[in-house]
C-alpha cells in the first residue's frame, strides 16, 4: 500500500461523502478507493469512516485523522512546487474562506480570468463572514475585513476599502433625511448593525468633517451577522447602514440608494488575506495572492 494514495483515497472520500465521487474525483476505480481506505484503516488499526447503504461519514478517529492526512498532502505539495524548476507550476487544490458579499460581487465574476491563468488549480471556495478555524475547517487561507484578531496567522493586506452611509429612497420618505451624522442616535431613524464575527457587536462607525468628530451610537432595530443579508436589509428600507463602497456603488447608480454625509468621511476598512505560518508560501497560494492583490487593486481607497 502506498500510504499517501491512500491518505488521498480517504481524504477525497471525506470530502465528498461517497467512495463513488471519490473514485471519479481520483481518476480510480470504486473497488481501488475501498481498497486503499481499508489498507490504511487496517495499518492504523482504528476505523475511519462509517458506511451505511445511504451514506459514508467520519468516526471520531477519522476526524482527527482528517486535519494530519491534509496537512501532510498540503506539505508534500508545497515541497513538490516549491522547487525552483516548479516555480509556475501552481497546482491542486487551494481552499478559501471571504465574505460573502466580495465573493459575489467582486471575486467570482473575475474567476473566469483567474481559470485561465492558472487551469490546474482547483478552487474551493466558501463565502462567510464567520469566524473560520483555518484548521479546524481545513482551509489554506481567508479574506477578512477589519483588523485581523488572531496573531498566530500571516497576513497580506489587500485593500483599504473605501466605506460610505447609506439608505434606501424608501427609508427616507417615511423617517426623513438626516442632515448630520448624530441624528441617527435619536428616536426619529432607525440602523441596520452588522454584528462582527469576532465580538458579536454591531459596528458603531466614527465619521469625521475636518475638525469634527462623532461616533454614532446608535442602536439597530434590525442586526444580522451575513453581508448579502445586511445588504438586503438596506435595500428594503428597514434602516440606514455603513457598508464598502463597492457593495453599494451600483445601487447608488440605480437609484436603489441614497449615500449620506457625502461630506463626512469613515476610516477605511482594512481588507486582509491571512495563513497559517509554514516554512515557505506554496505556489497554488501565492498565486492566489498575488492574483487577489491585482483584483482588489481598484477598490483600494489609498
Amino acid at each position: 500500500m502506498d500510504r499517501f494514495d491512500a491518505m488521498q483515497a480517504f481524504v477525497r472520500v471525506a470530502e465528498t461523502g461517497s467512495f463513488t465521487r471519490a473514485a471519479t474525483d481520483l481518476g480510480l476505480a470504486r473497488a481501488t478507493v475501498t481498497q486503499l481506505v481499508q489498507q490504511l484503516e487496517a495499518r492504523l488499526r482504528v476505523r475511519l469512516l462509517d458506511r451505511t447503504t445511504r451514506r459514508v461519514s467520519l468516526t471520531a478517529d477519522g476526524s482527527a485523522f482528517l486535519e494530519r492526512a491534509l496537512r501532510l498532502l498540503a506539505d508534500l505539495d508545497d515541497a513538490e512546487t516549491g522547487l525552483p524548476g516548479q516555480a509556475a507550476a501552481a497546482r491542486g487544490r487551494l481552499r478559501v474562506d471571504m465574505p460573502s458579499p466580495l465573493a459575489r460581487l467582486v471575486v467570482v465574476p473575475a474567476l473566469p480570468a483567474f481559470h485561465a491563468r492558472y487551469p490546474e488549480i482547483e478552487l474551493v471556495l466558501g463565502a462567510s463572514d464567520r469566524v473560520v478555524d483555518l484548521m479546524g475547517a481545513n482551509v489554506d487561507c481567508v479574506v477578512r475585513g477589519g483588523e485581523l484578531a488572531d496573531g498566530s496567522l500571516v497576513a497580506r493586506r489587500l485593500a483599504r476599502l473605501a466605506l460610505g452611509v447609506y439608505a434606501a429612497p424608501a427609508y427616507l420618505e417615511r423617517h426623513g433625511t438626516p442632515a448630520h451624522p448624530g441624528e441617527l442616535e435619536g428616536a426619529a431613524h432607525r440602523s441596520v448593525g452588522f454584528l462582527w464575527a469576532s465580538s458579536g457587536r454591531p459596528l458603531q462607525p466614527v465619521l469625521r468633517r475636518g475638525t469634527e468628530q462623532v461616533q454614532v451610537r446608535a442602536r439597530p432595530r434590525l442586526a444580522v451577522d451575513d453581508g448579502n443579508a445586511y445588504q438586503a436589509a438596506v435595500l428594503a428600507g428597514l434602516g440606514v447602514a455603513w457598508m464598502p463602497r463597492y457593495m453599494a456603488d451600483a445601487h447608488v447608480a440605480r437609484g436603489e440608494l441614497v449615500e449620506l454625509f457625502a461630506d463626512w468621511r469613515l476610516a477605511p476598512m482594512p481588507l486582509s488575506l491571512a495563513w497559517r505560518p509554514r516554512p515557505q508560501v506554496g505556489a497554488r497560494l501565492r498565486a492566489f495572492i498575488d492574483w487577489m492583490v491585482e483584483l482588489m487593486a481598484p477598490y483600494d481607497a489609498g
